[in-house]
């Protein structure tokens, strides 16, 4: 049995995604680069988008040697859709109930998509990953970040 392969779905995917990558680090490299030693508001942006343009074109090299589907059968769709709805939530909803909290329900909800066992282990994780946010950016950092209900 032949194997059906949807790259080019996939090519203009990681193509648009590549393009958020470049459309990010030009964007911050106008916010101000800094340095390495004093990084300025562009830095960590412009980190983000050099991972998105590697990451994606890592999966085209990939896809051009082997010629399979990024999701070769049809059980990795909803969850890559589950995962893109809980970043786009904790982006969405962190202004409003805090980095602490969204941070906390984002790691559960991963969690749980990613079929972590019963519900202790999610809940554990989830308050472990969000007291070190609340350490890392409030005590280590000294960041604003949005505290939501919170503040």
């Amino acid at each position: 049995m032949e194997k059906r392969s949807n790259f080019p779905g996939e090519l203009v995917f990681n193509l648009l995604l590549m393009a958020l990558g470049i459309y990010v680090m030009v964007t911050s490299l106008r916010i101000g680069f800094g340095t390495l030693r004093e990084p300025d508001a562009g830095f960590f942006p412009f980190v983000g988008g050099l991972i998105i343009l590697i990451a994606n074109f890592s999966v085209l090299a990939r896809e051009s040697r082997k010629n399979q589907p990024l999701f070769p059968n049809r059980a990795g769709i909803p969850i890559f859709f589950m995962v893109t709805a809980i970043a786009a939530c904790w982006i969405l909803f962190m202004p409003y109930l805090g980095y602490v909290i969204m941070s906390f329900l984002a790691v559960l909800g991963l969690s749980k998509v990613m079929k972590l066992e019963g519900w202790g282990k999610p809940i554990l994780l989830s308050a472990v990953v969000a007291l070190f946010i609340y350490l890392l950016f409030d005590y280590w950092l000294y960041l604003d970040l949005p505290r939501g209900i919170l503040g």
